[in-house]
């Protein structure tokens, strides 16, 4: 009959249980220590979760391969959370610590692939947090103030031994801790020395650290990352690229440098920039500087595919150039001159005038007086003649024990 060859799905989960006690229990029978075997077979038992089980904070979906945990007020990751799971999300909790290990479990997760723990309060993450996930591909960190990331938070827990990551894409937007809780130390370098400890990600794919409050790049942290295709820096304030090299990620497709503070692009930069085969940048929405150093930029600008948006780009400064579109400007509309208004500039020398007429007068002044300011010094030289006179005294008869002696027997 039809109905009796289709079972259920709680049917087939039974059959599926039996057959497991079974091969356990003819293992058990074949041992020559029963007791071990069923210590073996109880602790089996009790570390797997049963199959179709679901963290009570969670909801899961074994056909997507899918446990959310979101918004569930969580202090530490679940411990039981189900083998076949492939997409962790764990957003919105309150997390704080991401310990070593964070993720270890018997047997380990081995299908994970993806795992989002944004806004999650996320404080610290210690070395080592993300290791026994063989399958970890993707990697949300955003919108936590990590004060304290591990430079081993990617790489693993033992420093002297280099574990390569699987990660393909990490997302750390937003991650900038209040100024307060920084450590007095440069933000910029904790989160490259996460990147670039053991060469652990070399791999990587995918770098977004959009809204960080960048002012720099630290010098190689890009070097340890040449197999980068897309790099999202946008929203950030970094003010120049004359120390980052680009000039190894030949795999580069896009880059995002858009809401930052850049001014001008200089000829190295430009170099590498159109050096790279696949590249795609976008620039828009940076106070360029329209002046004399802007030349080489706008150049470029008008022969280069490389940039996308090209004739979006506007001047910010000088207050002439402002929102002078960059493609449409020629060499003799780039200069050097003083960008102070007139009025300004004539403030200035009115200042100038005035302190010059000042010291004039103090000088004449000192001049008029010059009698009675060199007989006020002569009056202070010999007060402090007369001073250091007395001193002087006292010293030699403390010195001397006979002139001590004498002094003793004159004052009895």
């Amino acid at each position: 009959m039809p109905g009796g060859c289709s079972g259920s799905p709680s049917t087939g989960d039974g059959r599926l249980r039996l057959a497991r006690l079974a091969l356990v229990f003819l293992g058990w029978v074949s041992s020559s220590s029963p007791a071990s075997s069923a210590l073996s077979l109880f602790s089996a038992v009790s570390t797997q979760p049963p199959l179709g089980y679901c963290p009570p904070p969670c909801e899961c979906s074994e056909a997507a391969r899918t446990v959310k945990c979101v918004n569930r007020n969580l202090t530490v990751v679940p411990a039981d959370l189900p083998l076949y799971v492939r997409n962790l999300f764990l957003t919105g909790n309150q997390l704080a610590v991401l310990p070593a290990g964070a993720f270890a479990r018997r047997p380990p997760l081995a299908e994970l692939a993806a795992l989002n723990i944004s806004g999650s309060r996320l404080e610290e993450v210690r070395a080592g947090a993300f290791e026994h996930l063989p399958s970890l591909r993707q990697l949300d960190l955003s919108h936590n103030p990590l004060a304290d990331l591990s430079p081993f938070a990617f790489s693993g827990s033992n420093a002297s031994v280099s574990t390569p990551s699987p990660l393909v894409e990490l997302m750390l937007n937003h991650i900038v801790p209040p100024a307060d809780e920084q450590q007095n130390r440069s933000f910029e370098g904790m989160v490259a020395a996460a990147l670039r400890a053991g060469q652990a990600l070399r791999g990587l794919r995918r770098l977004e650290l959009a809204s960080n409050h960048f002012l720099y790049l630290p010098r190689d942290v890009l070097a340890y990352l040449p197999g980068l295709r897309h790099l999202d820096l946008r929203n950030n304030s970094l003010v120049s690229l004359t120390y980052v090299s680009f000039r190894n990620l030949t795999d580069l497709e896009s880059l995002h440098l858009e809401d930052n503070a850049l001014k001008v692009l200089h000829n190295d930069t430009l170099a590498e920039l159109q050096g790279l085969p696949h590249v795609r940048v976008f620039l828009d929405n940076n106070p360029w500087v329209c002046d004399c150093h802007m030349t080489d930029m706008v150049a470029w600008l008008q022969e280069t595919e490389v940039v996308q948006g090209k004739a979006r780009l506007t001047c910010a400064f000088p207050e002439k150039m402002r929102d002078r579109v960059l493609l449409q400007l020629s060499s003799s509309d780039l200069d050097c001159d003083p960008i102070l208004p007139p009025s300004l500039q004539t403030s200035y020398v009115f200042l100038g005038i005035v302190l010059a007429l000042i010291g004039a007068i103090f000088l004449l002044v000192l001049y008029l007086n010059r009698k009675g300011i060199k007989k006020w010094m002569h009056n202070i030289r010999d007060a402090c003649r007369d001073h250091m006179e007395g001193y002087h005294y006292r010293y030699e008869i403390n010195a001397d024990p006979r002139l001590t002696n004498l002094s003793s027997n004159s004052d009895v």
